[in-house]
C-alpha cells in the first residue's frame, strides 16, 4: 500500500512530534479518514524523506511523530527553467502541476504583450503563493523531495532584460520554426549529463508564449538574449499542451526519461 506523503514547511527531527499543516490535516481527517497509528512519509524540501505516523486526530487537527530520514533523490539531472506566459482561467495551475511532475527546477510566470491576463504586484505575489501550493501538492503526489522555485509573475521584457544567458540551452517556442526534434540545438559549453543525443546539457530554459503567441519585438528580444526559436510540429498547440510537450522532449533528450 502506498503511504500518504505530506509536505511540512518546518525542520523535521527524528523522535519529535509535529502538528500537520491545517489544510493537510483536514484532508487526512475528513477525506482519508486517517486514524492514530497510520503511517506517513514526511518531507520538507531538503531532499530527504522522513518516516512518520499519526499520533492523534482531534477534529481537523492531526499530530504526527517523526521517524528516521533517508536521502531520496528524484530530481532530474537536467535543471529546467520554464518561462511561461500566464494563460487565462486555471490553466496555469495545470501547467505548474504538470511541470512539477515533469521535474522542472524553476517556473517563471511572465506577462507578454498579447497576454490576456494582467496582474498588479499584489496579485502577482498572491498568485505565486497559490502556485507554490499547487507545486507542493504535485510533489506530494509524484515523489519529489525538493520543491521547484515558483517566482512572481512579471513582464516578459523585464525578465529578459534581467537574465543572462550563462552556460545553458535557451529555447523559445515559435510555430514557424523547425520542430524541436529537427532543430540544430547547440547547448552552451560545459560539463554535465549526456542526453540521448550525445550532447552535454546541464541547464535548459524554455519559453512558452500566450494564447496569441509572442509579438515580433518580443521574438527579437529573445534573439538578443540568445534564445533559439523552435517549433512543435505543424499543429498549433494550446499553451498548456505546448509546455508539457516541450518539457517531455527536453527530459527525453537530456534528462531522465
Amino acid at each position: 500500500m502506498r503511504l500518504t506523503r505530506v509536505y511540512v514547511e518546518a525542520g523535521l527531527t527524528a523522535g519529535s512530534s509535529i502538528d500537520l499543516p491545517p489544510d493537510t490535516a483536514s484532508h487526512l481527517a475528513k477525506v482519508l479518514r486517517a486514524r492514530a497509528g497510520d503511517e506517513l512519509i514526511l518531507f520538507n524540501g531538503d531532499g530527504r524523506e522522513y518516516s512518520g505516523a499519526i499520533e492523534a486526530v482531534r477534529g481537523s487537527r492531526v499530530a504526527a511523530s517523526v521517524g528516521d530520514s533517508r536521502q531520496v533523490d528524484r530530481e532530474s539531472p537536467l535543471s529546467i527553467t520554464l518561462v511561461q506566459c500566464v494563460p487565462r482561467g486555471d490553466r496555469m495551475d495545470f501547467i505548474v502541476q504538470k511541470a512539477t511532475e515533469l521535474g522542472v527546477a524553476r517556473i517563471v510566470p511572465v506577462l507578454s504583450q498579447r497576454s490576456v491576463v494582467r496582474l498588479d504586484k499584489a496579485q502577482a505575489e498572491s498568485k505565486a503563493v497559490h502556485w507554490r501550493a499547487v507545486a507542493v501538492s504535485a510533489c506530494e503526489q509524484c515523489g519529489r523531495n525538493r520543491l521547484p522555485v515558483i517566482e512572481a509573475a512579471r513582464p516578459l521584457l523585464n525578465y529578459l532584460g534581467e537574465s543572462a544567458p550563462g552556460a545553458r540551452l535557451r529555447l523559445v517556442l515559435e510555430p514557424e520554426s523547425a520542430p524541436l526534434a529537427l532543430a540544430p540545438v547547440a547547448p552552451a559549453a560545459g560539463s554535465g549529463p549526456v542526453g540521448t543525443s550525445g550532447l552535454e546539457v546541464v541547464d535548459a530554459e524554455i519559453a512558452i508564449g500566450p494564447e496569441g503567441g509572442f509579438a515580433p519585438d518580443e521574438l527579437e528580444a529573445f534573439r538578443v538574449a540568445e534564445f533559439s526559436p523552435v517549433g512543435l510540429g505543424p499543429r498549433i498547440l494550446r499553451t498548456e499542451t505546448a509546455a508539457i510537450a516541450a518539457l517531455v522532449w527536453l527530459q527525453v533528450r537530456f534528462g531522465d526519461m
